[in-house]
């Protein structure tokens, strides 16, 4: 692979490719070169917590992605005071905007857009997020949140049966968001009505949505279903049984599935309690709970490619695809996601088994 100004410049035979006599070369022995992953769905680790008012602790939160090979990410929010989230969407969008500059700091994950995950909610199926915060969606408050993150936001988790979805929906749309559905009560009519509006993608597929009955498939049965919707999971065999992730991803397939982290502040720290935005949440075991429910989790990008080499048997080019390719494809990243010239030279060094032996972010080895 040759590189040149952070970008894959041509791929090869070890003959065919021929650098400049001046050129550093890195020889990676036996490993595997794949794209960079990416994560469309992650609220913090390593300590950090994305909706927290003081950023200093962002650099070793993107260096603790780094290392487990994430090497572009799309902050999320949760539900809290619409005051607070657009505090949340300006520093979001101020740390976007300087992730773009020549000079940024190389060795760390960039943050390429912001996940707006809450307010518009169900109380049925909120989750974690606090039931006070949640609110019915509107164009103008949509609008609110789309001026503060000066037009960053490029996905948002919708629940499309409450009053008011529809017309979000197609606005969001218009403007390029990524609408997904999820945190949501939705029977079937309802799930494809916001279909209808423009939302194409389903967050973390079977959590905080109606379950899938024989009778009323819901918006579970859609999101399996549907071929045109792509669809998100957390595999960390807590979420979801390691048997229903692979009926997940023989339903969605290499073209449709993908892999996200929902990661809080606790990812990569010892047991004990931490924040998700306002809330407090206590991890134990392996397991990120508030009053008994699960509050996102401490899962790993490259973890999660693993769980699925090991819970579905996929070998690893499939399970590198749905945390690469597809998450870049679903968010409208342009040249990430992907090993072909022209690309952003942001990849992972890969033993056999999927483990992380090096990560290069704008051809700068981390």
């Amino acid at each position: 692979m040759l590189v040149e100004d952070g970008r894959i410049v041509k791929l090869g035979t070890r003959s065919s490719v021929v650098a400049a006599s001046n050129a550093q070369t890195h020889d990676f022995g036996d490993s595997i070169l794949a794209p960079g992953f990416v994560d469309i769905h992650v609220h913090g680790s390593a300590g950090y917590d994305v909706m927290q008012a003081e950023d200093s602790a962002r650099v070793h939160f993107e260096q603790f992605l780094a290392r487990h090979g994430v090497t572009a990410y799309y902050p999320t929010t949760i539900a809290a005071p619409l005051d607070v989230i657009e505090c949340a969407l300006q520093r979001l969008g101020n740390a976007i905007e300087n992730a773009g500059r020549k000079d940024t700091t190389y060795g760390i994950a960039q943050p390429l857009g912001i996940h707006l995950e809450g307010p518009f909610l169900s109380h049925a199926r909120r989750g974690a997020h606090s039931p006070e915060d949640l609110i019915l969606p509107s164009s103008q408050t949509f609008n609110r949140f789309w001026q503060a993150a000066r037009g960053h936001i490029r996905l948002m988790t919708i629940a499309p049966e409450l009053e008011g979805a529809l017309e979000v929906i197609a606005e969001a749309t218009r403007r390029g968001v990524c609408v997904s559905l999820g945190h949501s009560n939705a029977d079937l009519d309802s799930t494809r009505r916001g279909v209808a509006a423009g939302a194409r993608h389903a967050t973390h597929t079977f959590n905080a949505m109606r379950p899938l009955s024989h009778r009323d498939p819901g918006i579970v049965g859609e999101a399996l279903t549907n071929r045109h919707l792509t669809a998100d999971i957390i595999a960390d065999g807590v979420h979801v049984d390691p048997t229903v992730v692979e009926l997940f991803l023989r339903a969605k397939g290499v073209e449709n599935a993908v892999l996200i982290t929902d990661a809080t502040s606790a990812t990569g720290m010892p047991d004990g309690k931490y924040q998700l935005g306002a809330l407090e949440v206590e991890v134990k075991n392996g397991m990120v709970q508030r009053d008994g429910k699960l509050a996102g989790s401490v899962l790993t990008m490259d973890r999660a490619v693993r769980n699925a080499m090991n819970f579905a048997g996929w070998e690893l080019p499939q399970a590198v695809r749905i945390a690469t390719a597809n998450p870049a494809r679903v968010a409208g990243a342009r040249n990430k996601g992907l090993l072909q010239p022209g690309a952003d030279a942001d990849f992972v060094v890969l033993s056999a088994s999927g483990d992380v032996r090096g990560t290069v972010i704008n051809g700068k080895i981390v």
